[in-house]
């Protein structure tokens, strides 16, 4: 039960960060709950090796929401480098 709250969640963090983030991204509804529960796991990271969350807390919605708008803003890093061209903003 655990995991489907954990991919629900991660669904709807994903939609609102590439809501905040426009432009050009991967995938469909797989990837968005991927990159929601990346983000989860990213801001938890974040937040305990700078002392905000305990070892046995989890992140915020709003802590995993940026944390999944890092995640596509190195994504799009990343391609813009590999490719050569940055993503354009839509």
């Amino acid at each position: 039960m655990e995991i489907l709250w954990m991919l629900i969640v991660g669904l709807v963090v994903g939609a609102v960060a590439k809501l905040f983030m426009p432009g050009r991204d991967p995938g469909g509804v797989v990837i968005t709950a991927l990159v929601g529960i990346a983000g989860a796991l990213i801001a938890g990271l974040l937040g305990r090796s700078l002392g905000w969350y305990r070892i046995d807390e989890g992140p915020g919605i709003i802590a995993s929401i940026l944390g999944a708008m890092i995640l596509l803003f190195v994504y799009r890093v990343a391609i813009g480098r590999r490719s050569g061209v940055m993503p354009r903003r839509t």
